[in-house]
């Protein structure tokens, strides 16, 4: 990365590799002070956190479904790791903003001017993937499995802390499966990426989404489905913004 190239001149300054990793370092520190006061803030307000997560759950109404704890410490831990997951999506402005300063020093003026916006743009798509994760992935798919006990005749007893992790991993999950537009668009902008790299690439980003969505999603079909179609869907979108791009900068 050039400490200079920013300028848009021809000759560039080279930053020493030592610069690189002080400027990363400080980044990095940076990132953790505002996830650490986002988690203090979180942790106060985790029961009504909590609440919300918990509410798609209630709504699925199935008979003799009960939230149950089943360790002297998982209310506790519970609670920390709601917390984090909060403190994620409250500091996310500043992760990315972090991330932004970081790189640019290395951007052409044309290509800082791209990329400004891509803090706002990608705090509103990461909530806006968390909304839909939670309004519906969550409704709906809870309703389709929880469903599957009374076929059987099962009671469901449902550990609090499973549910929980599992409702965080996958508003985390689809909040960051939701950036991939907006990455794409300033990519392409900077001429890093195109829609025919997006059409070679297709086979591996399905490999690594279906990687992602077995560590995620609990081991069923339906659940790793509600992952995956999403992201077929978000990266034909992406191909086509890429197109765009492509388009109209000829």
């Amino acid at each position: 990365m050039s400490a200079e190239r920013g300028t848009g001149q021809s000759t560039d300054v080279q930053m020493p590799f030592t610069a690189h990793l002080e400027e990363l370092r400080s980044r990095l520190i940076k990132c953790c002070v505002a996830l650490a006061a986002s988690f203090l803030v979180c942790f106060q307000f985790a029961e009504p956190i909590l609440d919300f997560l918990v509410d798609p759950l209630a709504r699925v109404r199935a008979p003799g479904l009960v939230l149950i704890g089943t360790a002297v410490t998982e209310a506790f831990f519970t609670k920390m790791k709601i917390a984090l997951a909060a403190a994620v999506i409250v500091s996310l402005p500043v992760l990315l903003w972090q991330g932004w300063q970081f790189v640019a020093p290395g951007l052409y003026e044309h290509e800082k001017r791209t990329t400004r916006s891509f803090v706002l743009f990608g705090s509103v798509f990461f909530l806006a993937g968390a909304l839909f994760c939670y309004v519906i992935v969550l409704q709906y798919g809870l309703r389709f499995l929880l469903h599957r006990y009374e076929v059987i005749g099962v009671q469901p007893m449902i550990r609090v802390a499973d549910y929980l992790s599992l409702a965080a991993r996958l508003v985390l999950a689809f909040g960051i499966m939701f950036e991939l537009p907006v990455g794409v668009y300033f990519l392409a902008r900077a001429g890093i990426i195109d829609h025919t790299f997006l059409i070679r690439h297709g086979r591996y980003a399905a490999v690594a989404v279906a990687v992602v969505a077995a560590v995620l999603a609990p081991p069923d079909g339906v659940s790793q489905l509600l992952l995956m179609i999403p992201f077929a869907v978000l990266y034909a979108i992406s191909t086509g913004i890429a197109y765009f791009v492509a388009t109209d900068g000829r």
